[in-house]
């Protein structure tokens, strides 16, 4: 018997499970409001009750964070992401405007596909399942190689959680021979509606690149300027907390801190009693030599990775119990390495005089990172005014960038892929929910005759009054109407139309006022046309 290559094999795998991943996206866009309700509390159930196997595996294997941290990720990606999407519209009717007619409803898109990063690998996949499920979408993932098998294991709990409770076999599936080749024919496949990119600039770019909409993200570079008016102790504690969360793992994490000159003492004293360690210039050239390579790439080795192994690698003795390593720089760009993304325990650290240095600086450094992340410590709202034209899509006051962005300490949607906008090369940029897959149709009635349109365009008449007078003596005569009126005379049919009345009936004027269709009977057809679809 022939033994094909693997990336053959790959290949085969990846188009079976698009056509498997395609069968139960046909079936469950049929599905209720409860019948997916269910799903997604059985699949929270299971989430959060391996939260922290699917933690100890994901450290274990990539090497990467904290396990209680990951833990706690999980459980946002599933009990505290479902608190927050339980009660949106993503099915049938949606929003109902009585005044101009109109009724907006929600389909699915269909079969996504996931990508997944080393990074936060298990909670990425418990959070776009439940986004995807709640759309009433099938879903697929592409695991990242370094992380698997945690992977896999995070996608059959929530796959058979979500069967258990009702939903169609294969729903949540994910490639098993993970190959670039698999990924590539995943992402080019008929059966693939959409793309949810979280991943690496390349992999992000191939997502934009494959032909499929898709809703990537760029990389993390967030600033945290310290403003003269801030509290210290306060905000080097929740940069410090965001920092060492997972050990920064999270794009929204501060990358750089700013502060001015006259608070300068004190945020270094500040940060040095809560844990952080200074870097000579000497100590700081060593840890950039391990974190980066080809420039400024992030080595792997290093990712989330706590500030004494660093140090260890690095060769440099620090304090017992220092938890960030912070190196001073003076400018943006190659000649400082840290000046860039840093998913780990280390933050560059910057002096500047005033608020307009501190502005120039933070655009600088959101150029490598551009429409992500940005966070301000301040008590001045004239700062703020001053600071939300910065190119981010999330400016965060007074809290950390990992549980500001990601949602948890604000009112942001709780979300794992945060979108950077055109800034960042993203189709959007905002916290992506289970909004952002859906397909938005909308149903609108008539409400003005369209021979009647010009004639009753005050607006028109206004700005053009001979073409007005024009049209109106070049018109087809009409039954004189003071004002314009919903079109009548319109009748239902579930299905081609055939069950109307023939062209030769004749409607009295009254029996027309009687069939103009306000918003209710517009719902009401809606729903029949709906269940047609569906045969029921």
């Amino acid at each position: 018997m022939q033994e094909f290559d693997f990336d053959l094999q790959s290949i085969q795998a990846a188009r079976e499970l698009a056509r498997r991943g395609k069968v139960a996206a046909n079936q469950i866009a049929h599905f209720s409001e409860e019948q997916i309700d269910r799903i997604l509390r059985n699949m929270v159930e299971a989430a959060e009750a391996n939260a922290e196997v699917l933690a100890q595996m994901a450290v274990e294997e990539t090497g990467f964070g904290v396990v209680c941290d990951k833990v706690y990720k999980n459980h946002m990606a599933s009990g505290l992401l479902y608190e927050q999407i339980r009660d949106k519209k993503t099915i049938g009717i949606i929003e109902v405007d009585e005044k101009k007619q109109t009724i907006v409803l929600a389909e699915p898109v269909g079969l996504l596909m996931g990508i997944v990063p080393s990074t936060n690998p298990t909670s990425t996949v418990l959070y776009k399942s439940m986004i995807a499920i709640k759309a009433r979408n099938a879903i697929v993932f592409s695991p990242h190689p370094a992380a698997a098998k945690c992977t896999a294991m995070a996608i059959k709990l929530m796959n058979d959680a979500a069967v258990e409770a009702g939903a169609p076999e294969n729903v949540i599936q994910g490639i098993s021979l993970s190959t670039m080749a698999a990924t590539n024919e995943l992402m080019h496949s008929p059966e693939v509606a959409m793309i949810i990119a979280t991943g690496g600039p390349g992999m992000v770019k191939a997502a934009y690149s494959s032909g499929k909409p898709a809703l990537g993200v760029g990389a993390g570079n967030s600033p945290a300027y310290i403003e003269r008016t801030a509290d210290v102790p306060a905000a080097v504690r929740r940069i410090m907390a965001s920092k060492t969360f997972d050990n920064g793992t999270i794009c929204a994490s501060e990358q750089s801190v700013i502060c001015e000159t006259c608070n300068r003492d004190a945020v270094v004293a500040e940060f040095t009693r809560q844990g952080a360690y200074f870097l000579s210039e000497d100590e700081c050239r060593k840890v950039c030599n391990l974190l980066f390579r080809n420039g400024h790439a992030m080595s792997p080795k290093f990712v989330g990775r706590s500030a004494q192994v660093i140090a260890d690698a690095a060769g440099i003795s620090i304090p017992a119990g220092t938890r960030v390593l912070i190196g001073e720089q003076h400018g943006v760009g190659d000649a400082w390495p840290l000046s860039y993304e840093k998913l780990t325990s280390v933050l560059a650290f910057y002096t500047v005089e005033n608020w307009e240095e501190a502005c120039d600086l933070s655009i600088a450094l959101l150029q490598n990172g551009i429409g992500h992340t940005m966070s301000i410590h301040t008590e001045s709202k004239d700062i703020v005014r001053k600071f939300s034209i910065k190119p981010a899509s999330r400016i965060l006051i007074n809290t950390g960038g990992t549980q500001g962005g990601t949602g948890l300490t604000t009112g942001l949607d709780i979300a794992l892929t945060l979108g950077c906008g055109t800034w960042g090369g993203s189709s959007i940029s905002e916290n992506v929910g289970p909004e952002h897959l859906i397909n938005i149709k909308r149903i609108a009635n008539g409400l003005i005759e369209p021979d009647e349109l010009v004639a009753h365009d005050e607006l028109f008449a206004k700005y053009h009054p001979e073409l007005a007078r024009k049209h109106g003596a070049c018109a087809a005569p009409a039954p004189a109407a003071a004002e314009p009126h919903p079109v009548s005379g319109i009748t239902y049919s579930a299905g081609c139309g055939c069950c109307a009345p023939s062209a030769s009936s004749c409607a009295t004027e009254a029996e027309r006022k009687s069939d103009v269709i306000d918003a209710d009977e517009l719902k009401r057809m809606v729903e029949e046309l709906v269940n047609a679809f569906k045969g029921v």
